[in-house]
């Protein structure tokens, strides 16, 4: 089995370390968390170091920690010549420290710690800069999921900025479709119907055959009637730009 030690305590530290201990190819013999209580649940309380120091030599190590503490992290990695991977999408591999093989191993999803993921199904792209070194991310990858792609530090920065805007800015309007409901004593339950819809039909339909509501139509009343409710000018200002844009895209078509 090839032995990886893991870097970090949070989201996507925590689903990694679930998912590779259900891998037969891949074993973790340890983790790095500054709070070992953090991930005590995980693994036992002697697989896990909060000192660098006391890191064990292993041929790969993958940093899951926040996107402005990777380049530091990775310098602290007392080894030379091992495969470092980050799981960002946005970090370029030219920020890991030189003295290591660099890489990135970015599974694209959003993760909660207690939301439990089938990782199979998650897609994880690969990329490091010797290209004798994709077999073995490639092993590691397959190891857990069953969709893996190899692309390039452009693509994944691309990859990334899409996801932002289908992930998290997307579950922001859902947050502001829950405090609209809650101002008008509504459940937002009843919405819940709606957007398991909307996300099912990209699954046949491409977002521009997909996409439905008055400024589609164009329909000037509707969309009026609708600015008129708002009372919080932020969520006005976010409607007319989504509103305009839905338009605009209409016109290039």
């Amino acid at each position: 089995m090839l032995e990886i030690v893991i870097i970090g305590s949070g989201n996507v530290a925590q689903h990694l370390i679930k998912a590779f201990k259900k891998s037969k190819k891949i074993k973790v013999v340890q983790v790095f968390a500054r709070n070992k209580e953090s991930i005590s649940h995980l693994l036992p309380i002697s697989k896990i170091t909060s000192d660098y120091n006391n890191l064990k030599e292993v041929p790969v190590y993958f940093i899951a920690v926040s996107d402005n503490a990777v380049a530091q992290v990775s310098s602290q990695i007392p080894f030379s010549n091992k495969v470092v991977l980050h799981t960002s999408g946005s970090v370029a591999i030219s920020d890991l420290d030189d003295k290591n093989i660099r890489g990135s191993f970015y599974p694209v999803q959003t993760f909660s710690k207690n939301k439990n993921i089938d990782f199979t199904k998650i897609p994880i792209c690969i990329e490091t800069e010797q290209e004798t070194m994709y077999k073995t991310l490639d092993l590691i990858a397959h190891s857990i999921s069953d969709i893996v792609y190899k692309i390039t530090s452009q693509q994944r920065k691309a990859l990334h900025l899409a996801a932002v805007f289908v992930n998290n800015f997307t579950n922001h309007l859902y947050k502001i479709g829950n405090d609209i409901c809650i101002e008008n004593q509504l459940d937002f339950e009843i919405l819940k119907p709606l957007i398991q819809e909307t996300a099912n039909k990209i699954v046949n339909l491409s977002p521009n055959e997909a996409q439905t509501g008055p400024a589609k139509r164009n329909d000037t009343q509707t969309i009026n009637s609708n600015l008129n409710f708002l009372t919080n000018e932020n969520q006005k200002e976010i409607y007319k730009l989504l509103t305009k844009s839905i338009i605009d895209n209409g016109k290039k078509l």
